[in-house]
Protein backbone atom coordinates (compact mmCIF):
# COMPACT_ATOMS: atom_id res chain seq x y z
CA UNK A 1 0.00 0.00 0.00
CA UNK A 2 1.32 2.93 -1.03
CA UNK A 3 2.29 5.67 1.56
CA UNK A 4 1.10 9.56 1.36
CA UNK A 5 3.80 11.79 1.93
CA UNK A 6 4.59 14.51 4.32
CA UNK A 7 2.92 18.01 3.64
CA UNK A 8 6.54 19.01 3.95
CA UNK A 9 7.56 16.29 1.50
CA UNK A 10 7.41 16.34 -2.07
CA UNK A 11 9.51 14.50 -5.44
CA UNK A 12 10.37 16.65 -8.35
CA UNK A 13 8.52 19.98 -8.77
CA UNK A 14 5.73 19.63 -10.70
CA UNK A 15 5.36 21.00 -14.56
CA UNK A 16 1.73 21.97 -14.75
CA UNK A 17 -0.25 23.88 -12.27
CA UNK A 18 -3.69 25.63 -11.81
CA UNK A 19 -2.34 28.96 -10.31
CA UNK A 20 0.61 30.81 -8.87
CA UNK A 21 -0.07 33.35 -7.07
CA UNK A 22 3.45 35.89 -5.91
CA UNK A 23 4.63 39.39 -5.46
CA UNK A 24 4.04 39.27 -1.28
CA UNK A 25 5.91 37.58 1.54
CA UNK A 26 4.83 34.22 2.88
CA UNK A 27 3.90 34.01 6.01
CA UNK A 28 4.12 30.33 6.14
CA UNK A 29 3.45 29.28 9.92
CA UNK A 30 5.12 26.19 9.82
CA UNK A 31 5.85 24.70 13.31
CA UNK A 32 4.07 28.01 14.63
CA UNK A 33 6.80 30.47 13.72
CA UNK A 34 6.20 33.03 10.84
CA UNK A 35 9.23 31.35 8.96
CA UNK A 36 8.95 33.91 6.16
CA UNK A 37 9.83 34.27 2.99
CA UNK A 38 10.11 37.64 1.09
CA UNK A 39 9.18 37.64 -2.08
CA UNK A 40 7.57 34.12 -2.25
CA UNK A 41 5.29 31.86 -5.01
CA UNK A 42 2.69 29.54 -4.34
CA UNK A 43 1.78 26.83 -6.96
CA UNK A 44 -2.18 25.30 -6.76
CA UNK A 45 -3.68 21.99 -8.15
CA UNK A 46 -6.97 21.49 -7.83
CA UNK A 47 -7.32 23.12 -4.91
CA UNK A 48 -3.76 22.16 -3.31
CA UNK A 49 -0.44 23.66 -2.70
CA UNK A 50 1.90 22.06 -5.34
CA UNK A 51 4.89 24.08 -4.91
CA UNK A 52 5.97 27.00 -2.38
CA UNK A 53 9.11 28.82 -2.29
CA UNK A 54 10.79 31.87 -3.52
CA UNK A 55 9.66 33.32 -6.72
CA UNK A 56 12.74 33.52 -7.94
CA UNK A 57 12.85 29.85 -7.88
CA UNK A 58 9.45 28.77 -8.55
CA UNK A 59 9.25 26.81 -11.86
CA UNK A 60 7.82 28.39 -15.01
CA UNK A 61 4.38 27.11 -15.01
CA UNK A 62 3.52 28.63 -18.09
CA UNK A 63 0.00 27.58 -18.38
CA UNK A 64 -0.90 28.67 -15.23
CA UNK A 65 -3.17 32.06 -14.27
CA UNK A 66 -0.85 33.90 -12.70
CA UNK A 67 -1.72 36.03 -10.07
CA UNK A 68 0.24 38.66 -8.95
CA UNK A 69 0.34 41.14 -5.87
CA UNK A 70 2.01 44.54 -5.14
CA UNK A 71 3.64 43.32 -1.82
CA UNK A 72 2.12 42.70 1.71
CA UNK A 73 1.73 39.34 3.17
CA UNK A 74 0.19 35.86 2.22
CA UNK A 75 -1.07 33.72 5.68
CA UNK A 76 -2.61 30.24 5.72
CA UNK A 77 -6.50 31.02 5.86
CA UNK A 78 -7.38 31.53 9.70
CA UNK A 79 -8.75 28.63 11.68
CA UNK A 80 -11.73 29.41 14.23
CA UNK A 81 -11.27 26.18 16.06
CA UNK A 82 -14.38 26.56 19.01
CA UNK A 83 -17.70 28.38 18.40
CA UNK A 84 -21.29 27.65 19.03
CA UNK A 85 -22.34 29.63 15.91
CA UNK A 86 -25.93 27.66 15.93
CA UNK A 87 -28.74 28.57 18.69
CA UNK A 88 -31.61 30.30 19.04
CA UNK A 89 -32.47 34.33 19.77
CA UNK A 90 -29.56 35.95 21.56
CA UNK A 91 -28.71 37.40 25.49
CA UNK A 92 -28.53 40.88 24.59
CA UNK A 93 -31.24 41.90 26.99
CA UNK A 94 -29.56 39.53 29.72
CA UNK A 95 -26.28 41.48 28.90
CA UNK A 96 -28.20 45.15 29.26
CA UNK A 97 -29.75 43.55 32.41
CA UNK A 98 -26.44 42.38 34.19
CA UNK A 99 -25.13 45.93 33.29
CA UNK A 100 -28.19 47.86 35.16
CA UNK A 101 -27.03 45.46 38.30
CA UNK A 102 -29.45 42.55 37.74
CA UNK A 103 -27.40 39.67 38.99
CA UNK A 104 -26.89 36.53 37.32
CA UNK A 105 -28.92 34.47 39.71
CA UNK A 106 -31.81 36.86 39.58
CA UNK A 107 -31.45 36.36 35.90
CA UNK A 108 -32.00 32.65 35.37
CA UNK A 109 -34.42 32.33 38.02
CA UNK A 110 -36.91 34.40 35.59
CA UNK A 111 -35.90 31.91 32.98
CA UNK A 112 -33.06 33.47 31.49
CA UNK A 113 -29.54 32.23 30.98
CA UNK A 114 -28.59 29.18 29.39
CA UNK A 115 -31.75 27.90 29.41
CA UNK A 116 -33.23 30.82 27.74
CA UNK A 117 -31.54 29.73 24.77
CA UNK A 118 -32.25 26.18 24.95
CA UNK A 119 -35.97 27.29 24.84
CA UNK A 120 -35.19 29.39 21.77
CA UNK A 121 -33.00 26.78 20.28
CA UNK A 122 -35.55 23.71 20.75
CA UNK A 123 -38.67 26.25 19.40
CA UNK A 124 -36.45 27.44 16.11
CA UNK A 125 -36.99 25.09 13.26
CA UNK A 126 -33.80 24.27 11.19
CA UNK A 127 -34.42 27.28 8.78
CA UNK A 128 -34.52 29.85 11.34
CA UNK A 129 -31.48 28.36 13.03
CA UNK A 130 -30.00 28.20 9.58
CA UNK A 131 -30.68 31.79 9.15
CA UNK A 132 -29.21 33.05 12.00
CA UNK A 133 -26.08 31.24 11.82
CA UNK A 134 -24.99 32.52 8.51
CA UNK A 135 -25.84 35.99 9.94
CA UNK A 136 -23.21 34.95 12.77
CA UNK A 137 -20.97 33.26 10.34
CA UNK A 138 -20.41 35.30 7.51
CA UNK A 139 -18.70 38.34 9.64
CA UNK A 140 -16.13 35.34 10.46
CA UNK A 141 -15.17 34.79 6.92
CA UNK A 142 -15.31 38.20 5.68
CA UNK A 143 -11.80 38.80 7.98
CA UNK A 144 -10.38 35.54 6.77
CA UNK A 145 -11.81 32.44 8.45
CA UNK A 146 -11.44 29.53 6.10
CA UNK A 147 -11.77 26.60 8.27
CA UNK A 148 -14.48 26.55 11.68
CA UNK A 149 -15.58 24.36 13.99
CA UNK A 150 -19.26 24.56 15.06
CA UNK A 151 -20.65 22.96 18.45
CA UNK A 152 -24.23 22.14 19.32
CA UNK A 153 -25.42 22.01 23.18
CA UNK A 154 -27.83 24.17 23.13
CA UNK A 155 -30.62 21.97 21.95
CA UNK A 156 -30.18 19.05 25.07
CA UNK A 157 -32.45 16.70 23.70
CA UNK A 158 -31.87 13.98 21.43
CA UNK A 159 -34.10 15.92 18.72
CA UNK A 160 -33.05 18.88 19.44
CA UNK A 161 -29.73 18.21 19.38
CA UNK A 162 -29.70 16.38 15.83
CA UNK A 163 -31.46 19.53 14.46
CA UNK A 164 -28.37 21.67 15.32
CA UNK A 165 -26.00 19.17 14.07
CA UNK A 166 -27.69 18.92 10.63
CA UNK A 167 -27.91 22.99 10.49
CA UNK A 168 -24.11 22.42 11.43
CA UNK A 169 -23.64 19.68 8.14
CA UNK A 170 -25.92 22.51 6.36
CA UNK A 171 -23.68 25.57 5.99
CA UNK A 172 -20.47 23.78 4.97
CA UNK A 173 -22.67 23.06 2.29
CA UNK A 174 -23.81 26.81 1.83
CA UNK A 175 -21.12 28.71 2.05
CA UNK A 176 -17.10 28.23 0.93
CA UNK A 177 -15.64 27.29 4.49
CA UNK A 178 -14.64 24.06 6.11
CA UNK A 179 -16.84 23.58 8.77
CA UNK A 180 -16.42 20.69 11.40
CA UNK A 181 -18.81 19.49 13.71
CA UNK A 182 -18.96 18.71 17.11
CA UNK A 183 -21.26 17.22 19.50
CA UNK A 184 -21.86 18.89 22.44
CA UNK A 185 -24.60 17.19 24.19
CA UNK A 186 -22.99 17.12 27.60
CA UNK A 187 -23.05 21.11 28.06
CA UNK A 188 -25.56 21.78 30.76
CA UNK A 189 -28.34 19.97 32.29
CA UNK A 190 -31.92 20.00 30.53
CA UNK A 191 -34.06 21.16 33.00
CA UNK A 192 -36.84 18.10 32.58
CA UNK A 193 -33.60 16.27 34.03
CA UNK A 194 -32.85 18.47 37.00
CA UNK A 195 -31.39 15.96 39.61
CA UNK A 196 -31.08 13.43 37.33
CA UNK A 197 -27.30 14.01 35.47
CA UNK A 198 -26.13 10.61 35.19
CA UNK A 199 -29.65 10.02 33.47
CA UNK A 200 -29.01 12.55 31.00
CA UNK A 201 -24.99 11.63 30.50
CA UNK A 202 -26.96 7.83 29.71
CA UNK A 203 -29.54 9.60 27.25
CA UNK A 204 -26.17 10.74 25.88
CA UNK A 205 -24.42 7.79 25.14
CA UNK A 206 -26.72 5.06 24.47
CA UNK A 207 -29.18 7.05 22.11
CA UNK A 208 -27.99 10.01 20.71
CA UNK A 209 -24.19 9.33 19.83
CA UNK A 210 -24.75 6.40 18.11
CA UNK A 211 -27.51 8.39 16.15
CA UNK A 212 -25.03 10.79 15.51
CA UNK A 213 -22.28 8.50 13.58
CA UNK A 214 -24.33 6.13 12.63
CA UNK A 215 -26.03 9.47 10.08
CA UNK A 216 -22.19 11.32 10.07
CA UNK A 217 -22.98 14.36 11.90
CA UNK A 218 -20.12 15.03 14.18
CA UNK A 219 -16.67 15.03 13.54
CA UNK A 220 -15.62 14.81 17.37
CA UNK A 221 -17.52 15.12 20.85
CA UNK A 222 -17.23 17.60 23.44
CA UNK A 223 -18.30 17.81 27.06
CA UNK A 224 -18.31 20.42 29.08
CA UNK A 225 -16.99 19.45 32.99
CA UNK A 226 -17.03 21.86 35.57
CA UNK A 227 -19.00 21.97 39.18
CA UNK A 228 -22.25 23.32 36.99
CA UNK A 229 -21.93 21.39 34.12
CA UNK A 230 -20.70 16.95 34.93
CA UNK A 231 -17.97 15.76 36.78
CA UNK A 232 -15.13 13.81 35.65
CA UNK A 233 -16.47 10.55 35.78
CA UNK A 234 -19.84 11.69 33.84
CA UNK A 235 -17.23 12.90 31.22
CA UNK A 236 -15.63 9.68 31.06
CA UNK A 237 -18.39 8.15 30.62
CA UNK A 238 -19.62 10.46 27.50
CA UNK A 239 -15.88 9.72 26.36
CA UNK A 240 -15.71 6.07 26.59
CA UNK A 241 -18.78 5.79 24.20
CA UNK A 242 -17.41 8.52 21.89
CA UNK A 243 -14.70 6.40 21.42
CA UNK A 244 -16.45 2.84 20.77
CA UNK A 245 -18.08 4.82 17.76
CA UNK A 246 -14.27 6.21 16.40
CA UNK A 247 -15.05 9.47 17.49
CA UNK A 248 -12.28 11.93 18.81
CA UNK A 249 -13.01 14.09 21.70
CA UNK A 250 -12.39 17.60 22.95
CA UNK A 251 -13.03 18.97 26.56
CA UNK A 252 -13.95 22.83 28.01
CA UNK A 253 -11.77 22.31 31.00
CA UNK A 254 -10.69 24.34 34.11
CA UNK A 255 -12.56 27.20 33.05
CA UNK A 256 -14.34 27.90 36.52
CA UNK A 257 -12.35 25.83 38.86
CA UNK A 258 -9.92 23.13 38.89
CA UNK A 259 -11.59 19.72 38.28
CA UNK A 260 -7.92 18.54 36.28
CA UNK A 261 -10.74 17.72 32.89
CA UNK A 262 -7.58 18.68 31.47
CA UNK A 263 -5.77 15.78 32.10
CA UNK A 264 -8.95 13.39 31.96
CA UNK A 265 -8.64 15.00 28.31
CA UNK A 266 -5.19 14.27 28.01
CA UNK A 267 -5.51 10.58 29.16
CA UNK A 268 -8.36 10.02 26.36
CA UNK A 269 -6.14 11.55 23.80
CA UNK A 270 -8.30 14.73 23.27
CA UNK A 271 -7.98 17.03 20.56
CA UNK A 272 -7.89 19.66 22.46
CA UNK A 273 -8.99 21.11 26.12
CA UNK A 274 -10.38 24.52 25.73
CA UNK A 275 -10.70 27.56 28.57
CA UNK A 276 -7.95 26.11 31.20
CA UNK A 277 -8.14 29.38 33.23
CA UNK A 278 -7.37 27.15 35.99
CA UNK A 279 -4.92 24.69 35.03
CA UNK A 280 -2.40 23.45 36.63
CA UNK A 281 1.28 22.67 35.47
CA UNK A 282 0.62 18.87 36.01
CA UNK A 283 -1.97 19.40 33.70
CA UNK A 284 -0.05 21.28 30.82
CA UNK A 285 2.58 18.07 31.21
CA UNK A 286 -0.02 15.87 30.42
CA UNK A 287 -1.44 17.31 27.68
CA UNK A 288 2.33 17.89 26.40
CA UNK A 289 2.76 14.18 26.55
CA UNK A 290 -0.66 13.42 24.98
CA UNK A 291 -0.36 16.25 22.07
CA UNK A 292 -3.68 17.72 23.16
CA UNK A 293 -4.11 21.28 22.13
CA UNK A 294 -4.87 24.35 24.67
CA UNK A 295 -6.94 25.97 23.32
CA UNK A 296 -7.44 29.44 24.82
CA UNK A 297 -10.84 31.64 24.64
CA UNK A 298 -10.18 34.98 25.55
CA UNK A 299 -13.51 36.59 24.95
CA UNK A 300 -15.18 34.51 27.38
CA UNK A 301 -12.40 35.28 29.55
CA UNK A 302 -12.87 39.22 28.78
CA UNK A 303 -16.59 39.31 29.01
CA UNK A 304 -16.69 37.60 32.51
CA UNK A 305 -14.34 40.11 33.49
CA UNK A 306 -12.33 37.23 34.50
CA UNK A 307 -8.48 37.59 36.60
CA UNK A 308 -7.46 34.23 36.45
CA UNK A 309 -5.01 33.84 33.08
CA UNK A 310 -4.67 30.47 31.60
CA UNK A 311 -1.46 29.17 32.59
CA UNK A 312 0.59 30.24 29.24
CA UNK A 313 4.07 30.10 30.70
CA UNK A 314 3.24 26.42 32.02
CA UNK A 315 2.13 25.27 28.24
CA UNK A 316 5.20 27.25 26.55
CA UNK A 317 7.68 25.41 29.23
CA UNK A 318 6.23 22.38 28.11
CA UNK A 319 5.53 22.94 24.40
CA UNK A 320 1.58 22.58 24.64
CA UNK A 321 0.34 24.10 21.43
CA UNK A 322 -1.84 26.77 22.20
CA UNK A 323 -4.64 27.87 19.71
CA UNK A 324 -7.03 30.89 19.87
CA UNK A 325 -10.76 30.75 19.08
CA UNK A 326 -13.77 33.08 19.62
CA UNK A 327 -15.92 30.63 21.10
CA UNK A 328 -18.43 32.65 19.51
CA UNK A 329 -21.86 31.96 21.58
CA UNK A 330 -24.88 33.74 23.04
CA UNK A 331 -24.00 33.76 26.88
CA UNK A 332 -20.34 34.61 27.68
CA UNK A 333 -18.76 35.49 24.57
CA UNK A 334 -21.13 37.27 21.50
CA UNK A 335 -17.77 37.46 19.54
CA UNK A 336 -17.69 37.61 15.81
CA UNK A 337 -14.33 38.84 15.04
CA UNK A 338 -11.13 36.28 15.30
CA UNK A 339 -9.14 39.03 14.05
CA UNK A 340 -10.20 40.34 17.70
CA UNK A 341 -9.31 37.70 19.27
CA UNK A 342 -5.25 37.92 18.29
CA UNK A 343 -5.47 41.15 19.87
CA UNK A 344 -6.95 39.80 23.14
CA UNK A 345 -4.63 36.68 23.13
CA UNK A 346 -1.57 39.28 23.41
CA UNK A 347 -3.14 41.98 25.54
CA UNK A 348 -4.99 39.64 27.97
CA UNK A 349 -2.89 36.54 28.05
CA UNK A 350 0.38 38.23 26.90
CA UNK A 351 0.53 35.65 23.89
CA UNK A 352 3.12 36.78 21.45
CA UNK A 353 1.89 38.08 18.09
CA UNK A 354 3.60 34.85 16.65
CA UNK A 355 2.15 32.98 18.97
CA UNK A 356 -1.47 34.38 18.37
CA UNK A 357 -1.22 33.82 14.89
CA UNK A 358 -0.49 30.44 15.06
CA UNK A 359 -2.73 30.02 17.33
CA UNK A 360 -5.54 30.81 14.45
CA UNK A 361 -3.24 28.79 11.85
CA UNK A 362 -0.97 25.60 12.39
CA UNK A 363 -2.68 25.49 16.26
CA UNK A 364 -6.20 26.03 15.32
CA UNK A 365 -5.69 22.87 12.48
CA UNK A 366 -4.57 20.57 15.24
CA UNK A 367 -7.52 21.17 17.66
CA UNK A 368 -9.26 20.32 14.85
CA UNK A 369 -7.05 17.34 13.89
CA UNK A 370 -6.56 19.06 10.80
CA UNK A 371 -2.98 19.43 11.07
CA UNK A 372 -2.22 17.38 8.00
CA UNK A 373 -4.25 19.27 5.61
CA UNK A 374 -4.84 23.09 7.20
CA UNK A 375 -3.00 25.75 9.01
CA UNK A 376 0.57 26.30 7.16
CA UNK A 377 1.63 27.18 3.36
CA UNK A 378 3.24 23.74 2.53
CA UNK A 379 3.32 21.45 -0.47
CA UNK A 380 0.16 19.02 0.31
CA UNK A 381 -1.73 21.63 2.40
CA UNK A 382 -5.26 22.24 0.77
CA UNK A 383 -5.07 26.04 -0.75
CA UNK A 384 -6.25 28.22 1.64
CA UNK A 385 -4.76 31.70 1.94
CA UNK A 386 -5.00 35.26 2.49
CA UNK A 387 -3.58 38.21 1.22
CA UNK A 388 -2.85 41.15 3.47
CA UNK A 389 -1.87 44.36 2.00
CA UNK A 390 -0.04 45.20 5.47
CA UNK A 391 3.55 45.66 5.81
CA UNK A 392 4.35 42.47 8.35
CA UNK A 393 2.46 40.04 10.60
CA UNK A 394 2.05 41.69 13.37
CA UNK A 395 -0.31 44.09 11.96
CA UNK A 396 -2.95 41.64 11.94
CA UNK A 397 -2.73 41.66 15.74
CA UNK A 398 -1.95 45.65 15.97
CA UNK A 399 -5.40 46.99 14.55
CA UNK A 400 -8.63 47.12 16.48
CA UNK A 401 -11.77 46.32 14.52
CA UNK A 402 -12.55 47.07 11.35
CA UNK A 403 -12.05 45.04 8.40
CA UNK A 404 -8.95 45.11 7.13
CA UNK A 405 -8.86 44.62 3.22
CA UNK A 406 -7.68 41.37 2.06
CA UNK A 407 -7.96 38.77 -1.17
CA UNK A 408 -9.32 35.41 0.58
CA UNK A 409 -8.43 32.23 -1.21
CA UNK A 410 -10.34 29.06 -0.79
CA UNK A 411 -9.74 26.10 -2.04
CA UNK A 412 -7.33 27.54 -4.44
CA UNK A 413 -9.89 30.35 -5.71
CA UNK A 414 -10.65 33.97 -4.87
CA UNK A 415 -13.62 33.64 -2.54
CA UNK A 416 -16.01 35.88 -3.42
CA UNK A 417 -17.81 39.01 -1.65
CA UNK A 418 -20.74 37.09 -0.33
CA UNK A 419 -20.60 38.08 3.25
CA UNK A 420 -21.62 42.00 3.05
Amino acid sequence: MPVALSPRLSSEPPTHCDSVWRGATLVTMIDGHYNLIENGAIAVTGGKIVWTGSAADCPAFSDAKQHEFDGGIITPGFVDCHTHLVFGGDRSAEFEQRLNGVSYAEIAAAGGGIISTVNATRDATEDELLAQALFRLKPLLAEGVTCVEIKSGYGLSVESELKMLRVIRRLGVILPVEVKSTCLAAHALPPEFKGRADDYIDLICDTLLPVVASENLADAVDAFCEHLAFSPDQVERVFKAAAALGLPVKLHAEQLSSLHGSALAARHHALSADHLEYATEDDAKAMAASGTVAVLLPGAYYLLRETQCPPVAHFRQHNVPMALASDANPGTSPALSLRLMLNMGCTLFRLTPEEALAGITCHGARALGLQETHGTLETGKVADFIHWPLSRPAELVYWLGGQLPCTIVYRGEIRGEFCS
